[in-house]
């Protein structure tokens, strides 16, 4: 497995469509509500799809099934995140920490090492993506526990990622067709959320609803990324190392910052910029590992 051109140009439009939808979630007024709205509708986007691939292979099922359940975790800390910190500062710390935690897990638990040099360049993009997260301008919140609180979230998620990384990498192999992995994934990944997050609002359903109905149309574009990000992932991984695509899809900080910057008004330091260049350079590497 090899890291061509199309693969790495696969993989950075699909983090371009990963930072998109994070934003969304972000801009919004409610953090849980949008990120349970945009995977919930996953489930109309993906039975279409599920028609037209059918379903993945039996050996694929455990795989997803443990996915679906690792992936609840997932959205409680992405919005807790998003509740107590800037999409500049959680994002990439989320993000940047979760590539390493897959290269160390993928020999043991898939059975793929990494070369020396597709360790550096993933080490050199974490780096970077850590370096845009702790900017100064990242941390420019002065209530330092929201911060802490933030920064929490995202080191946990950090390693949520890196698992589902891991199973999902192994269960599209096994599947024999990534778009039907994902579209199975995404037919039930977003409904068990939805209804814990209707669940602990007890007193306030009817307005839960009220402010989904007036999301869903801009919630169905998040949609459309996430699975369309996501599928490309997965693709990827039947086509090169794991980690590698973990670490290269992690380029999704880059247009993050950008989107943070120019629409969530959020500033851009100059360690951002030094981030920025650490990470050209870690995909560089991997290019040309």
């Amino acid at each position: 497995m090899t890291l061509g051109a199309s693969i790495v140009g696969a993989v950075l439009f699909g983090a371009l469509l990963h930072a998109g939808w994070n934003a969304l979630i972000k801009s919004g007024g409610d953090k849980s509500l949008d990120t349970a709205l945009i995977h919930s509708l996953g489930f109309f986007i993906s039975v279409p799809l599920l028609y037209h691939t059918g379903l993945p292979a039996p050996a694929a099922w455990p795989y997803m099934a443990a996915s679906l359940v690792i992936h609840l975790g997932y959205y409680i800390a992405l919005a807790g995140a998003y509740k107590h910190g800037d999409l500049g500062l959680t994002y990439p710390v989320m993000r940047g920490c979760a590539p390493l935690l897959v290269a160390m897990g993928s020999l043991p638990f898939i059975g793929e090492g990494i070369s020396l040099a597709g360790w550096a360049g993933v080490v050199v993009i974490c780096a970077g993506v850590v370096t845009l997260g702790l900017s100064r301008s990242a941390l420019r919140d002065s209530d330092e526990r929201q911060r802490r609180k933030a920064l929490g979230f995202a080191l946990a998620n950090a390693a949520i990622i890196a698992l589902y990384t891991v199973v999902d990498g192994i269960g599209v192999r096994a599947s024999g067709d990534a778009l039907a992995y994902v579209a199975g994934l995404f037919v039930f990944d977003g409904l068990p959320y939805l209804l814990l997050v209707l669940w602990r609002r007890p007193g306030r359903r009817r307005a839960a609803l009220a402010y989904m109905a007036g999301r869903w149309k801009i919630a169905l574009v998040g949609t459309a990324a996430s699975l369309g990000s996501y599928g490309i992932a997965l693709w990827a991984m039947t086509q090169a190392p794991v980690a590698v695509v973990a670490a290269l899809r992690e380029t999704s900080v880059l247009f993050a910052a950008v989107i943070g910057t120019l629409f969530l008004r959020e500033p851009f330091g100059w360690q951002r910029a030094i981030g920025t260049v650490v990470i050209v350079a870690g995909v560089m590497t991997l290019r040309l590992a």
